[in-house]
């Protein structure tokens, strides 16, 4: 008789020792933000510490922005970043969504230039999918949270 054996694939590779998945999961908190992080500080006061940039084109950013937000689109950063950032307040990018690395790539170009910078996790679609008000060509607009994607009430506890 054959067995067939199967291998779990989540443990086909080990998991890190616990001191470098502290030290690789610290790092990344050095690079992310999330978008209800982000949305608690902007509500909190007047100068949340950070600058959030929109990098997507203007067609993006006129369909629909965090509000608040500067828009600059990546290919202008090494253009016109200086006009429009201080080097000594961190910058947050964000694009559309997991599925675009848009934000990443304008972290990167704001990085080169000397820019403490994070990227925003979900970009604005996950901005958008968790009840968050945008602006638009029409003004300011708030959807229903999607209960997929965010707690329909309450926070999420992490």
């Amino acid at each position: 008789m054959i067995t067939k054996t199967t291998e779990n694939p989540v443990l086909r590779i080990a998991p890190a020792a616990p001191a470098e998945a502290a030290a690789y999961f610290r790092a990344c908190l050095a690079f992310h933000a999330d978008v209800s992080d982000v949305a608690a500080a902007l509500a909190a006061g007047d100068d949340p510490g950070f600058v959030l940039v929109d990098s997507r084109s203007t067609e993006s950013w006129d369909q629909g922005h965090i509000p608040g937000a500067v828009h600059l689109p990546t290919a202008l950063i090494p253009e016109q970043a200086e006009q429009l950032l201080d080097k000594a307040v961190p910058v947050v990018t964000y694009c559309w969504g997991p599925g675009c690395n848009g934000a990443t790539r304008a972290a990167a170009a704001l990085a080169e230039l000397g820019y403490q910078v994070k990227e925003l996790l979900g970009g604005f679609e996950y901005w958008a999918r968790e009840g968050f008000a945008c602006e638009t060509w029409r003004g300011r607009e708030q959807r229903a949270a999607d209960p997929l994607t965010a707690p329909v009430a309450g926070a999420c506890g992490c």
